[in-house]
């Protein structure tokens, strides 16, 4: 299950083993000047728009893996039942991470914090 951890400077994204094996991904770092958005998504397999490329798809249970579209490259770690973060961003090798996490409010707002000018 991905792990999300928030530094002072970056959103690091951490992988389990399998899901770095069956969606070609790595662990990603994102610095906090990059993050444009973000938002809680209450059903993120219905939200995955555009053609997997790579990635593991099992219909209605889970997807992981990269997701892109004319203009969009999305990271997608989610499963069914779990909300997700959606994290848009700029100048990173993808446009959006949506990630699963069973906290996603508080990570949101935590996030959000954050980016705020006081944060």
């Amino acid at each position: 299950m991905a792990e999300l951890h928030l530094t002072p400077t970056a959103l690091a994204i951490r992988l389990s083993r399998a899901e770095k094996i069956v969606g070609l991904l790595r662990d990603t770092e994102v610095p906090l000047s990059a993050v444009r958005d973000v938002e809680v998504v209450t059903d993120p397999l219905a939200a995955v728009r555009g053609l997997r490329a790579p990635g593991f798809w099992l219909p209605g249970l889970r997807k992981v893996g990269i997701w892109r579209r004319p203009g969009e490259k999305t990271m997608v770690i989610a499963r069914h039942g779990q909300p997700a973060l959606r994290v848009r961003v700029t100048g990173q090798h993808v446009d959006v991470f949506l990630i699963g996490t069973d906290d996603a409010q508080a990570r949101a707002a935590e996030l959000r914090a954050a980016l705020s000018p006081a944060g």
